[in-house]
């Protein structure tokens, strides 16, 4: 019998019998997940001060979960299983495959914002796969939260998604999860998360048992993950018998095909640290080595003749654009990898784990990708980036396709929360996007409103809602699915500023040009002939000389005249520059630059290519 010492505690448990319990965090994004589950794991021993699940960098700097990530703790004698989910739509196929794999869900919800549009999704998936949720409510010491009212407004959430009478009957606590404070009524003292972790020994079914482990392995793995030296992980929850290192075991897809492989490496988790085991039981969430075609919701069996589990979906993409070698002026300068062969490599280093990604290698000149959404592909191309990578992207058109003669594509329901003077303008730019209100709600001088529209008309419109809003405003977006085209959409399209010289950007040219529209450069900015240097409002593109000075003689001298004062540019991010991009142009990435350039860099070239068409 293998023991296992929990941390910062005096007593022993018998790791491979004590009772298991898995569970997924999960909310809309900025919630409160991650905090609460980094409060977990301090109080169980399992991490130390300052030790966050958000590991990743960019989680970092954006404060938000991108990936999906495991944890255990012990607790009173049981481990259990967490799953830390993202919150953002683009993320959402992840939580979906987690909800597959545990027995119960914390639904965290903020105390002031109350459920949210990601919060109606998670939700509403929970809740077909039969699962009862146990509600926290969290942040009640902002002062602006309103528990009682957000209790209720879950309630309606719930009987509004069809819950059925015992998912209705769910425990509530409320929670500080910054501080690590839980209780189950508001008026109860409380210094710890005991609360929360006792209703969940009290309320979630046990994952394991003798019975379990007496029967043949079954397995199924929800998410992949990826080593230099092991290759691809599987990583899955046993459902019945044990997995041992070095066990041989059938593997079968949806189309019944059946595989041979062989386990050569079985970690478990505590706390933060995948620890490397010889066996594990049923119930438990394990992280397996030695399958380099293992792929998400195949069944892993111990005889050829078991059953498989039901296969998991995976969400379809609904954007897509092209990745292709830097080709501008300034190419190679920052980046190490900078070609064909090395941009196809890493792309297919990304395909072994994030599977919301498609890649059409056919084509010899650019690869087209797909993805769930823009921050989808900003994430890829970001974090190719910051390894060094230097590519150029196309603007990103949304998926159509044509099923029993109807075209289809891609819907999003946006919620928009935005001061009740500036209702009547988001209604009327999106009423011209083909977008539909679903509801509409006043509240505090603020209006509430809910409404389907294509995703198309969703691209590069966040510009312009900070814009129409003055930064006052929020919008929430989520996949709702495939419906028939909506037809031509009307869209305020911006001309480009377009460089028609090589050199450095010179204050005094940009002093003049700010006037036409707005700039993307400073003062001293390189730029060359074809990049995109601002944007112009009347639509047209115009182009200019950024590297233009004051010209000298004998009546004026330079910097004799009045000040130069320039408006700060808008600074080209991921984001933003695949949201304002036309067709006819690139975005430039490089490891430390993201410029916007025209396709054909010369005015004549651009020009051909235009009476060509």
């Amino acid at each position: 019998m293998i023991f296992f010492i929990r941390r910062k505690a005096d007593f022993i448990y018998p790791k491979l019998t004590m009772d298991i319990r898995n569970i997924a965090i999960i909310a809309h994004v900025d919630h409160g997940k991650t905090t609460l589950t980094d409060a977990l794991m301090r109080q169980t021993g399992m991490a130390e001060a300052g030790v966050s699940m958000d590991s990743n960098t960019l989680e970092k700097e954006r404060g938000i979960t991108i990936y999906s990530k495991n944890t255990s703790v012990y607790y009173k004698g049981t481990k259990i299983n967490i799953v830390d989910t993202p919150g953002h739509a683009d993320f959402g196929s992840e939580v979906e495959r987690v909800l597959r794999s545990i027995d119960s869900v914390i639904l965290v919800v903020d105390a002031q914002e109350g459920p949210m549009p990601q919060t109606r999704f998670v939700l509403k998936k929970s809740l077909d796969l039969g699962l009862k949720p146990i509600v926290v409510i969290n942040k009640i010491d902002k002062s602006a939260a309103r528990p009682d009212a957000v209790h209720e407004m879950i309630l309606e959430l719930f009987m509004e998604l069809g819950a059925n009478d015992d998912q209705l009957n769910f425990s509530t606590i409320y929670a500080v999860g910054r501080d690590g404070i839980a209780k189950k009524n508001l008026e109860d003292k409380s210094v710890d998360l005991s609360p929360l972790l006792d209703t969940v020994i009290e309320e979630v079914p046990i994952a394991s048992g003798i019975e379990k482990n007496n029967l043949p392995l079954l397995m199924q793995p929800f998410n992949l993950a990826y080593d230099n030296f092991l290759g691809r992980l599987g990583l899955g929850r046993i459902y019945e018998g044990k997995v041992k290192n070095g066990q041989t075991v059938f593997i079968k897809n949806e189309k019944g095909e059946i595989r041979q492989g062989k386990i050569t490496k079985l970690f478990t988790f505590e706390g933060l640290i995948r620890k490397e085991e010889e066996e594990a039981e049923a119930g438990d969430i394990v992280m397996i080595a030695g399958l380099p075609d293992i792929f998400i919701g195949e069944t892993i069996c111990e005889n050829e003749n078991q059953k498989a589990l039901p296969a998991i979906s995976i969400d379809e993409p609904t954007i897509c654009l092209n990745f292709l070698v830097n080709d501008s002026p300034f190419a190679g300068r920052e980046g190490k990898f900078v070609t064909t062969r090395q941009i196809k490599e890493r792309l297919e280093k990304e395909l072994e784990v994030n599977v919301g990604l498609r890649v059409d290698f056919s084509e010899g000149d650019h690869y087209k990708v797909y993805g769930r959404g823009e921050m989808h592909i900003a994430i890829l191309l970001e974090n190719m980036r910051r390894e060094g990578y230097e590519l150029q992207i196309s603007e990103p058109h949304v998926i159509i396709k044509e099923e029993n003669g109807i075209k289809l594509e891609p819907f999003e329901e946006a919620t928009i929360n935005v001061p009740e003077i500036m209702a009547g303008v988001i209604i009327e730019r999106l009423g011209k996007r083909k977008g539909q209100m679903l509801e509409i709600k006043h509240e505090n001088n603020r209006a509430f409103m809910i409404f389907e529209i294509p995703t198309r008309a969703l691209l590069g419109y966040r510009n312009e809602f900070v814009i129409d809003t003055r930064g006052e405003g929020i919008l929430y977006t989520r996949v709702i699915g495939f419906k028939p085209y909506a037809g031509v959409i009307e869209k305020s399209e911006l001309g480009s500023m377009v460089s028609m010289a090589t050199g450095k950007a010179l204050g005094f040219s940009l002093y003049n040009l700010q006037e036409r529209g707005v700039l993307y450069v400073k003062a001293g900015t390189e730029v060359y002939e074809g990049m995109v240097i601002g944007n112009v409002s009347k639509g047209n593109d115009m182009t200019v000389n950024p590297i233009k000075g004051k010209e000298l003689s004998n009546m004026r001298a330079s910097g004799s005249d009045e000040a130069i004062r320039l408006t700060p540019p808008m600074e080209l991010s991921l984001e933003r520059g695949m949201g304002i991009m036309n067709e006819d142009e690139y975005l430039e990435i490089t490891p430390k630059s993201i410029r916007l350039r025209k396709q054909f860099l010369t005015e004549n070239a651009r020009i051909k290519h235009f009476r060509q068409k």
